[in-house]
């Protein structure tokens, strides 16, 4: 399942000092937060059920990220609006650990397979909960 979200975020990390996060994060590391419009891929994997031929009814699958992601993320600042981001940096590789950890508590067991996240074209975080 492949679904277009926008992201507002600011890169800080509370373990760093001022002077180490614009070193780490560069222009991320704007206190005015920077906008993304990220594309998020879902892939889930497993046997196809021989009565419904899916892995997983797509139905349900978009019932999930619609709670998952475009409720508390989509068109939000992440570090403002999502308390798990209050601790944790906004970075592309947490928001996919964020959205991994949230759904797999919703789908049956070893169905989720792959979290893909597009920052740009040429930037892609992939997370398999490891």
């Amino acid at each position: 399942m492949f679904l277009p979200c926008f992201y507002l975020n600011f890169f800080s990390s509370i373990h760093l000092s001022d002077e180490e996060n614009k070193r780490v994060y560069g222009k991320c590391n704007n206190p005015n937060g920077h906008g993304h419009n990220y594309k998020v891929e879902v892939t889930v994997r497993g046997k196809i059920d021989a009565h419904t031929g899916m892995v997983m009814n797509l139905t349900d699958l978009k019932a999930h990220i619609e709670e998952v992601i475009m409720i508390p993320l989509d068109h939000n600042n992440l570090d403002k609006d999502v308390p798990y981001f209050a601790k944790v940096v906004s970075t592309t590789e947490n928001v996919a650990v964020y959205i991994w950890d949230h759904m797999v508590k919703l789908l049956p067991p070893s169905l989720l397979y792959e979290i893909k996240i597009h920052e740009t074209d040429k930037n892609i975080v992939i997370y398999r909960g490891e």
